[in-house]
């Protein structure tokens, strides 16, 4: 052990070339071993950071498909679907009378206070007030009765075959023991391509 100790001390480290074999071929399979290992890891660890950001991205694109495959699956559940909402707006739309069903629309709403056996104080249109594909025609209403005639009255207005919603309603007893109601019906009209 004494020997190589001596020997590696005798060994002139400008001067390799001249050192006995086996220090040579240790020194250069060391000198190989450390290139090897330093080549591997650093050449490893930048294919680990690449497969890393591939693997984020193969969730992101799995995630994509799953949601577009979904989208897909229901696809026709959902043409139909369409198909019923625009049937359905089509028939509510038609429910909105035009222009000229409007005078006959409030006759039937004042009808239906008559036949409920109300008085009518005030029945009065105010202007159309329009919106993006309709307008609101606002009725002031002021009309006196029995709590179970208002009852019918409200009713009858919902049963009319145009739609017509009530507003603001403001029951109050008079001296006489009837009842006076205020409110606002609002009937609405389809708006015209050329309006």
């Amino acid at each position: 052990m004494n020997n190589i100790l001596e020997d590696i001390q005798s060994l002139d480290p400008n001067n390799p070339g001249m050192w006995p074999i086996h220090f040579q071929l240790g020194l250069g399979v060391i000198v190989m071993l450390i290139l090897i290992y330093a080549g591997w890891h650093f050449n490893l660890s930048v294919q680990r950071e690449t497969l890393n950001a591939e693997i984020v991205k193969e969730s992101e694109h799995k995630e994509t498909f799953d949601v577009k495959q979904r989208r897909a699956a229901n696809l026709d559940a959902l043409k139909e679907q369409m198909i019923e909402m625009e049937q359905s707006f089509g028939d509510m739309l038609r429910q909105l009378p035009n222009q000229t069903e409007i005078a006959g629309l409030i006759v039937d709403v004042s009808q239906t206070g008559l036949s409920a056996g109300l008085e009518f104080d005030l029945f009065k249109p105010r202007p159309e007030v329009a919106a993006e594909f309709y307008s609101k025609l606002p009725i002031d209403i002021s009309v006196n009765g029995t709590y179970h005639q208002f009852g019918e009255f409200i009713s009858g207005i919902a049963q009319l075959p145009r739609i017509v919603t009530t507003h603001n309603i403001n029951i109050n007893t008079l001296d006489d023991g009837k009842l006076s109601m205020s409110a606002v019906a609002i009937t609405y009209r389809a708006i015209g391509e050329n309006e």
